[in-house]
């Protein structure tokens, strides 16, 4: 049994689980027009941006230098974590320290920052980080670095779906003889170059309205918010959690799958059903034994409706209460699963969904329970968290209570 016994979380709602967890349930948004740069040149305006942190508080001086914010934030939770799970990675064998992280855009605001050196000044105006900092495995090797983590490392790139799936990958680990894991997702997408080639998915949303931009499973959906941020969290053996008299379990993880969609002129539908079958399968339940469900929430609704018409296939009309706490912090690609898990970790600690902010009116061919306005007081033993990547990744994850 591997169970969560650690969580760090940089949120565009908040820096800590404290929070991030009080103003998610209070359905405060962190969304609002983008002040890293001037965003007035571009359709989308509006991101979830992580205003009250400071990369200096986290990462050692010489490292500033060398990394991407992306890995600032990465820092900033594996700290967090590790603390809250009272690990010390010195405590464990070199070698069975595990870390897997997973990203999707990169580098983003370091390439971008050298190479507008190099066209102003040439390339000898380029750091020679340029190499490493924008790589999308250079968090998990800094993390490596870092704190000693010698066992097996990872890194996975299939977008918001990412997190699902190295927390999937490091419950691997962990049964093929790993003792700590270090996992999770953090992405930092927001810098004019990585704005244009989000901008070409025709996905994102042009409102200007923060409170009415992004709104899966709504009738007014016309596409999603980005966000930056993200969660670390501590994986562990129960045994191994127990033995060293661990602080506290979250939660265990108890069901992980992941599936390809096939290509559109297949004629094939979409496989988010069968990754949550296969979950649920993995975790050894029915359907019904699901309490909660924390949804992937698009925004886009093409895609709201193939998530709903999954959801619907599994648990029937209306079968589960369902969340999209993102609504709050913009999609954080593979930030942002993370984010869920820790958010229903949470839930399932204090017997309470938060909210989906901003959500009124539930579309027609969306027929889900969504928990929208205020949280809603629920024992969860089980939670689902479901999430999709570009290019046609899905995964799903099973919680369980740790009693």
């Amino acid at each position: 049994m591997t169970v969560i016994t650690g969580l760090g979380v940089v949120a565009p709602t908040g820096v800590g689980v404290a929070d991030y967890w009080a103003t998610t349930l209070a359905g405060k948004s962190g969304i609002d027009r983008i002040r890293r740069f001037d965003p007035s040149p571009y359709s989308t305006q509006l991101a979830g941006e992580v205003d009250d942190f400071e990369s200096g508080d986290h990462v050692p001086a010489k490292l500033l230098a060398q990394t991407d914010r992306m890995t600032h934030f990465a820092f900033a939770g594996a700290d967090m974590a590790l603390t809250d799970a009272g690990a010390d990675p010195a405590d464990f064998p070199e070698y069975d320290r595990a870390v897997v992280t997973a990203n999707s855009a990169g580098g983003v605001e370091y390439g971008q920052r050298e190479l507008q050196k190099m066209w102003s000044g040439g390339p000898m105006r380029v750091s020679a980080y340029m190499s490493v900092a924008w790589f999308y495995a250079a968090t998990t090797g800094q993390l490596s670095i870092h704190h000693g983590l010698r066992g097996p490392c990872g890194l996975i790139a299939t977008e918001q779906a990412g997190a699902l799936d190295a927390i999937g990958h490091a419950r691997r680990q962990l049964r093929r003889g790993a003792r700590l894991a270090v996992t999770g997702g953090t992405d930092a997408p927001l810098s004019p170059a990585c704005m244009v080639a989000q901008l070409a998915t025709g996905m994102l949303s042009s409102g200007a309205d923060p409170t009415a931009a992004y709104l899966p499973f709504d009738s007014r959906a016309a596409g999603y918010v980005p966000g930056e941020g993200g969660a670390i969290m501590i994986m562990e053996r129960r045994e191994d959690a127990e033995r060293r008299g661990a602080e506290r379990i979250y939660g265990e993880v108890a069901g992980y799958a992941a599936t390809f969609d096939p290509a559109p002129e297949s004629g094939r539908g979409p496989t988010l059903a069968r990754a949550i079958r296969s979950a649920l399968d993995d975790a050894r339940i029915a359907p019904g034994d699901v309490d909660a469900v924390f949804a992937d929430g698009y925004g886009v609704p093409d895609l709201d409706r193939q998530e709903a018409r999954a959801l619907t296939e599994v648990f029937g009309p209306r079968g589960v209460p369902v969340t999209v706490p993102k609504t709050a912090t913009g999609r954080m690609y593979s930030g942002g699963a993370a984010l869920d898990v820790a958010a229903a970790l949470l839930a399932m600690r204090d017997g309470v969904l938060p909210p989906t902010p901003h959500v009124n009116e539930l579309a027609a061919d969306c027929p889900l329970d969504l928990v929208r306005t205020e949280p809603r007081e629920l024992t969860v033993r089980h939670a689902l968290v479901c999430a999709r990547g570009v290019g046609g990744f899905n995964s799903a994850l099973v919680l369980r209570t740790a009693a």
